[in-house]
């Protein structure tokens, strides 16, 4: 036996078989989810030799050897051997190499007499494309955010509050003096801490960050599932950008993409010789509208694939939760297919089974393993139970994003105030069922990109009448129930669509509207993340009380939002037209003077400044089935929040 160090910088013991047989014999069970301490490359001492211990599966491979800089990329030189156990896992060790060493594998398949070089899909750290090779690296880290990992459960509890600021790493600051390259984890580190802290969000969501080919695809073509992107420096690196939010009590969400993989020769794909990740019939296996192949998720060694991979992340880099892309298509296999293009399972139905079971499996087992962490989908139907627990028959996520909410309200913003009244309904449609999942409102990238134009150019009518929308927007956004999602640039309302190959406009900030919109955001957070009624009931029915949806003439709605403690509610009235509306009678159910706590039209914002002089006192005039009520003031196109004294 020998010693060696692990990623925690712990002693392990490691003996001659690297693999044991209770890792075979939970592999092949199909309840190995910590597969990344065993395949892939791992530098280990063996026999006082130190080196590395090489482990892929490929179990329909003749014979695969591992090239490399240090043999010349020599096919045959460096052989591995088949497992005796029938596992399909090809193993070897080779003494000499260290950290940093290039390396591929080298597969010849049973199959048609197929050869090709795969990168390592368990490698911790690959080449910046389009450089394919894999690096043979450590996960050794001084983690200083052992405050954090203690409290963490305070931060990402369903009754906490979560404002979570999406971001894409290449894009959302570029050095422009130095030919616009890519922030470093380590600069964004330094950069983003200080910005998150300023505006308040509680945690960040990074778009893919494991390795990906093309850089268009913004991480959603992923290729390494245990590596993030070298395109911004080292794994250690993007671990002293997670710690680094984490010592500022900063949660930190991954978006992570089970759902397919891309075509790419050095990839995934037709791995050895054979469909070994993916279906063999294009009716399941290929992507129509991403051109990509879709996981065999019958295949246990491809669960536990993607299953590991999710356990990585939160176990390696102490990421707080993951976000899991494009759900709707795994659960349907008729997902943007044609009749005629998918095959029905084995009950004749659309529902995709597999997928099914795996998400269920997914979840039980990173909250088994992480209980402090959430898993959330973005998932676009109205498929139930998604973020309902196991036990309910629902699939386990902690929380689903609200695309319909999303959709409906954009939709109604877009609308000339004129026209609003027509299309009240869509404003009000989210309280039928707003409580029937734990829902994130999302305005993310999705919204910004391909055409659809930034959030700001969305809102009709003049520059200050944009400017108020916007605002209105996210005052609703922010006081409606559920947690909060918003992509970078939108909080200081950028005018240009996003572009992934440029820094945000940041200059925009030196202009009062641009800067009002952003103070407006700031404001709002902090709002959200002091008074209790808007983030402790946001999955409850009983934290939502509509004073009046029925004034569509006006295009004026009034809701509160409550809590166990009468004396924390919140009354919130918006007027989604420019019109400003004085004496407008709404309902409170306690007597009293209510102060106006927030108001989007505020000067300082860039608003017209109308407002109830902070705040009225009710009068026994009773209305909205209360017997108290406020005549309010109603800026235009403005939120006003208000809260009874005590």
């Amino acid at each position: 036996m020998a010693d060696v160090k692990n990623a925690d910088s712990k002693i392990l013991t490691t003996e001659q078989n690297f693999i044991t047989e209770h890792d075979i014999y939970l592999f092949r069970e199909g309840n190995h989810y910590k597969l990344y301490e065993k395949l892939g490359s791992h530098l280990i001492v063996r026999n006082g030799k130190a080196g590395v211990h090489f482990a892929v599966w490929a179990p329909n491979a003749e014979s695969v050897s591992v090239i490399g800089d240090f043999n010349g990329w020599a096919k045959g030189k460096h052989p591995l051997s088949a497992r005796w156990d029938s596992s399909g896992i090809w193993e070897g060790f080779i003494e000499g190499l260290e950290k940093g060493t290039l390396y591929k594998y080298s597969i010849t398949s049973k199959n048609q007499n197929y050869s090709v070089e795969k990168r390592d899909p368990y490698a911790f750290f690959n080449e910046v494309p389009p450089k394919t090779a894999s690096i043979v690296w450590d996960l050794e880290n001084e983690w200083t955010d052992q405050s954090w990992m203690k409290k963490r459960q305070q931060f990402n509890a369903l009754d906490k509050p979560m404002s979570i600021y999406e971001i894409h790493l290449g894009s959302w600051r570029r050095i422009i003096e130095e030919n616009n390259r890519y922030c470093t984890y380590r600069e964004l580190a330094k950069y983003l801490v200080d910005y998150i802290k300023a505006t308040g969000f509680t945690h960040v969501e990074f778009l893919p960050v494991m390795e990906h080919p093309f850089y268009g695809s913004w991480g959603y073509q992923s290729i390494g599932y245990f590596a993030p992107t070298n395109r911004y420096g080292t794994p250690q690196d993007f671990m002293f950008l997670i710690d680094a939010l984490h010592q500022n009590n900063i949660g930190v969400i991954l978006d992570w993409v089970p759902s397919h993989f891309p075509s790419d020769e050095h990839g995934l794909v037709y791995f050895d010789g054979t469909n070994l990740f993916e279906h063999t019939d294009k009716r399941e296996g290929f992507h129509p509208d991403w051109k990509s192949y879709i996981f065999n998720l019958g295949r246990q060694e491809v669960k536990e694939f993607l299953i590991s991979s999710a356990v990585f992340w939160l176990d390696k880099y102490h990421v707080d939760g993951l976000r899991v892309d494009a759900v709707a298509s795994m659960l349907y296999r008729d997902y943007s297919r044609k009749e005629g293009e998918w095959i029905p399972n084995k009950y004749g139905g659309r529902e995709n089974l597999e997928s099914i079971e795996f998400l269920k499996q997914l979840n039980k087992t990173v909250y088994e393993y992480f209980p402090d962490t959430q898993v959330t989908a973005e998932e676009s139907t109205a498929w139930p139970g998604v973020s309902r627990p196991l036990y309910l028959g629902g699939l386990g996520f902690g929380m689903k994003w609200n695309m319909g909410w999303m959709h409906d309200t954009l939709s109604y913003f877009a609308e000339d105030p004129v026209f609003r009244k027509y299309h009240h309904g869509e404003l009000t449609f989210s309280y039928l069922y707003a409580f029937t999942e734990n829902f994130v409102l999302s305005l993310s990238h999705d919204e910004v990109v391909h055409g659809k134009g930034s959030l700001i150019n969305k809102m009709p009518g003049d520059q200050w009448q944009k400017f108020a929308n916007l605002r209105l927007l996210y005052g609703y956004m922010f006081t409606h129930p559920g947690k909060k999602l918003l992509f970078m640039g939108c909080e200081f309302g950028q005018w240009d669509e996003w572009n992934h190959e440029k820094s945000l406009d940041w200059h925009l900030l030196q202009y009062p509207a641009h800067a009002g919109i952003l103070q407006c955001v700031k404001d709002l957070n902090n709002l959200y993340k002091t008074e209790p009624a808007l983030y402790q009931t946001d999955f409850l029915s009983e934290g939502f009380h509509c004073v009046d949806s029925s004034d569509s003439q006006q295009s004026v709605i009034s809701f509160l939002r409550k809590t166990q403690h009468p004396q924390d509610d919140l009354l919130i009235v918006c007027n989604f037209t420019p019109a400003l509306r004085c004496a407008y009678r709404v309902g409170v159910p306690q007597s009293g003077y209510w102060r106006e706590i927030l108001n989007t039209d505020a000067n300082e914002y860039g608003g017209s400044g109308h407002g109830n002089m902070g705040g009225q006192e009710s009068d026994p005039v009773a209305i909205h089935g209360f017997y108290h009520s406020l005549a309010l003031t109603l800026p235009p196109l403005s939120i006003v929040v208000l809260k009874k004294s005590q």
